[in-house]
């Protein structure tokens, strides 16, 4: 396999998620000698520089002193995650991370195309949860209000229903009824006027817009960019001004799983500083603004963008409760998990396995994909901390869920546990835990 790597002025090759340059897998190339030596070279000087041997660094970052010596001479290559656990360690301030995406990105020329074909999936303008209307509805004062028999009523119906479903089956099952829902509303829409037309287009948006998140859940990257383009089109034809600006941060999210730091942080930056957008918006675009941050290793902006995306978030929840929810249903603090994820990304694995030890124990029990995605990042915060045994009781919960999901993104996060754990192949736990792992990725599509 072919070495793989984020910058945080580049681009990764590896879609949906920012990559990373295996260990195991860099025997040369671009990605070969001339990286190991500089990348050990700068390691070292930055380690003797503050007085740090390499027994007490190995301590910190658990990994063996041998396997850092051999990093340190240039006999084997860094990871993207171990050099940000350096820069962590030895406050470079992203230096070594740097070092490695700066020279990977020099020798890389292929990987344009296949950006371009994943350019709406993480594109996803919202999870938009209207003003309830349903069925069965409960009121403020426990009673039941009456079913809504109106088009849009219906079909907000059938739309809840399909993100629900969109939890916990395989995504590729469930596009060509997503599909066909969203288009009938669309025809729907066509053949009303004022008020409902609106309406229906909007949740026709909704529909087209969730297809290709699954899409891209399911790996197909063609698909996601012609489902989540329809989207953006149907939702402009709507007038909702809010939704073009909340593409922004929809946008930064594909730049963030492509690897691109400095394109998340401005796509995102400029949604979280327009004061005309309302508070949830803007604190969304906050937390993706500080998740672009920490790819680029900057901690201090990071911190600073998740306070901004505390401050907005609890604006919304004030001032915005009876309004429509847009961006993640199934996170009671959003803010609060995608800390825990920039920790991990700053190399501060240890403190991030706490955050999210906190915030995935709140994660509503019929929310599987969610519960997946967000918990074997906890499972690789505690792996990568060195705290084997809770790492593997973490992902031994949810490998047989993520088989069942079947996510390319979950699917990422897979392969890094496994990699991850690969450094502990003679603990029980690890044993125990691999056919599990192994069975997750030989199912996992190209």
């Amino acid at each position: 396999m072919a070495c793989q790597t984020s910058s945080p002025r580049g681009r990764t090759e590896r879609p949906w998620f920012p990559a990373f340059c295996d260990e195991r897998d860099v025997p040369g190339g671009v990605c070969g000698m001339s990286m190991t030596l500089s990348f050990g070279a700068e390691l070292r000087r930055l380690r003797e520089e503050r007085g740090l041997s390499l027994e007490g660094l190995a301590r910190r970052l658990t990994y063996s002193k041998g396997y850092l010596s051999k990093v340190e001479r240039g006999e084997r290559a860094a990871s993207i995650d171990l050099a940000r656990r350096c820069d962590a360690a030895l406050d470079a301030e992203g230096r070594l991370s740097g070092l490695i995406e700066d020279l990977v990105e020099s020798g890389r020329q292929a990987g344009t195309g296949r950006r371009e074909l994943m350019t709406a999936g993480a594109f996803s303008l919202l999870a938009l949860s209207a003003p309830g209307r349903g069925a069965g509805r409960r009121t403020g004062t426990g009673t039941t209000a009456p079913v809504e028999f109106t088009p849009t009523a219906l079909l907000r119906e059938e739309y809840d229903r399909a993100r629900r479903l969109g939890q916990c089956v395989d995504p590729a099952v469930l596009l060509p009824l997503l599909i066909e829902q969203g288009r009938t509303t669309a025809r729907i829409a066509a053949s009303t006027g004022g008020r409902t037309r609106s309406e229906l287009l909007l949740l026709a948006s909704r529909f087209a817009e969730f297809t290709g998140w699954m899409a891209q859940e399911a790996g197909d990257a063609r698909a996601a960019i012609e489902h989540t383009a329809e989207a953006v089109d149907l939702a402009e034809e709507a007038g909702d001004l809010h939704l073009a600006s909340y593409a922004l941060v929809r946008r930064a999210l594909v730049t963030f799983y492509d690897g691109d730091a400095a394109q998340t942080v401005a796509l995102a930056g400029a949604a979280a500083e327009n004061r005309r957008l309302p508070y949830r918006i803007r604190g969304l675009a906050a937390q993706r603004e500080a998740q672009g941050h920490a790819l680029g290793g900057d901690h201090l902006r990071c911190m600073r963008s998740l306070d901004q995306a505390h401050e907005f978030l609890a604006y919304a929840t004030r001032d915005e409760a009876s309004g429509p929810v847009i961006g993640t249903s199934n996170l009671p603090d959003p803010a609060a998990m995608v800390t825990g994820w920039c920790l991990y990304d700053l190399g501060r694995p240890k403190e991030a396995a706490e955050v999210l030890d906190r915030e995935c124990a709140r994660i509503p029990a019929h929310a599987l994909r969610t519960r997946t995605r967000y918990g074997l990042r906890q499972a690789l915060a505690h792996a990568a901390a060195g705290e084997v045994e809770r790492s593997c009781a973490v992902a031994g919960e949810l490998v047989g869920i993520a088989g069942e999901v079947r996510s390319a993104t979950v699917a990422a996060d897979v392969r890094r546990l496994d990699r991850e754990l690969g450094r502990f192949r003679a603990h029980r736990a690890v044993r125990e835990l691999q056919p599990a792992l192994l069975e997750v990725l030989s199912t996992d599509r190209p």
